[in-house]
């Protein structure tokens, strides 16, 4: 398993092998249940009931399969050490900094994801090239159902999708081991545990770097928290607990020499990455915005993965928005003294999220839910990037 000591005069390190051997690990309690659904043709059955699924203290429904229902009770529990002192945290700081979040979620996270060739590889083989709307659709659900008020316990609705995300990524192992183009010998098992855990940490640490990046404020304690809540968010998704690392410190040590080292340049996360950039460009009327997406993208994250996905570099949108991150900076040190800077920045975080909501909602079946109690704080800050209760915008619909 990965583990990282520090005891005086010992240089600490990292179990690179063991993290490497997760490749060849997928999720046990899941692959069984979707073996079982294979081969007694029920799969479409469990779809439909699974979809109406959707929140904690819901009974599970009584026409599920005894495997599924066994899988739902198995899985129900978040870990005994989660502290929920510490989840309040990271839902107050998500309260006050979700919009940006979900900005460098939707501008840098899913182009580094792209940067994994063998991630690129099995979401190419699954959801197509041209489908970025759907992976941006379901991360971002995931992501706004995790950082509700209580998420694991009553009133949430994260245990289900998490549930059904594990049974999703079951599926995706089972069909795409099955259909003969995947070879788990060479490149190992397809969603496999090393990707899930790669996966959360583009998710939180780079997240918060990328924020850090486009001049957004986190502090240390911020930061720690949103860690905790992915590291518990990670065990529950069935990765080993000694394969995230407890602290932040030894979580970015994982992130930088072990997931981005990892990175590199594939024909399909060029493709993926292109889509990507189609989608978000329709975020901005005309063509005469088009560069902005692009210099965005390259704000967040790392030149050289920018340059392996071939984002476009513009150099006077780059300008032009790395002058916008010195804006946002200067804002950020005002914010506790200038009501006018905190509206400025929310308002810039709401406007992104919003355009990513109507893009994915935009002729597409997919529709973003945010939760209540989320969307009520947010609606009474002005942060809020939904116009009206639980709807997507009336262009979207």
């Amino acid at each position: 398993m990965v583990t990282r000591r520090e005891w005086k005069g010992v240089v600490p390190v990292i179990d690179k092998a063991a993290f490497e051997a997760l490749k060849f690990e997928g999720d046990p309690l899941a692959d069984a249940v979707i073996a079982d659904l294979v081969a007694t043709g029920r799969v479409g059955l469990v779809n439909e009931v699974l979809e109406h699924f959707r929140a904690n203290d819901q009974p599970i429904p009584e026409q599920l399969p005894e495997s599924v229902r066994e899988f739902l009770v198995a899985t129900d529990n978040p870990p005994a050490w989660v502290d929920p002192d510490r989840v309040a945290r990271a839902y107050e700081f998500f309260v006050d900094d979700g919009v940006h979040v979900a900005s460098v979620l939707t501008f840098g996270s899913m182009v580094n994801c792209y940067a994994q060739p063998r991630a690129s590889r099995v979401l190419t083989l699954t959801h197509g090239l041209n489908q970025p709307h759907r992976r941006l659709s379901e991360t971002s659900q995931f992501v706004v159902d995790m950082m509700g008020r209580d998420a694991f316990g009553s009133g949430g609705r994260f245990v289900p999708t998490i549930q059904k995300t594990r049974l999703i990524h079951a599926a995706v192992r089972h069909f795409l081991t099955a259909s003969g183009r995947w070879d788990v010998a060479a490149d190992g098992v397809p969603v496999c545990r090393q990707d899930m855990a790669g996966t959360l940490l583009i998710f939180s640490i780079q997240v918060i770097e990328g924020m850090r990046r486009i001049g957004i404020s986190v502090t240390e304690q911020e930061a720690e928290d949103y860690y905790y809540v992915w590291r518990a968010t990670g065990d529950m998704l069935g990765i080993p607990v000694d394969a995230m690392p407890e602290s932040l410190h030894d979580a970015r040590e994982l992130s930088a020499t072990v997931v981005q080292a990892a990175y590199g340049p594939s024909p399909d996360g060029v493709v993926l990455t292109r889509h990507l950039l189609d989608l978000y460009e329709k975020l901005f009327p005309g063509k005469v915005f088009d560069g902005i997406v692009a210099a965005m993208v390259r704000q967040v994250v790392d030149p050289e993965v920018a340059d392996w996905m071939q984002v476009p570099n513009s150099h006077a949108w780059n300008r032009v928005v790395d002058a916008g991150t010195r804006l946002v900076r200067a804002l950020e040190r005002s914010e506790d003294n200038s009501a006018l800077a905190t509206t400025i920045l929310d308002r810039a975080g709401a406007l992104l999220f919003g355009g990513s909501v109507r893009t994915l909602t935009n002729g597409q079946s997919t529709t973003l839910e945010i939760p209540a109690d989320l969307r009520e704080r947010w609606e009474a800050t002005g942060r809020s990037p939904l116009p009206t209760e639980g709807k997507p915008p009336a262009e979207a619909r």
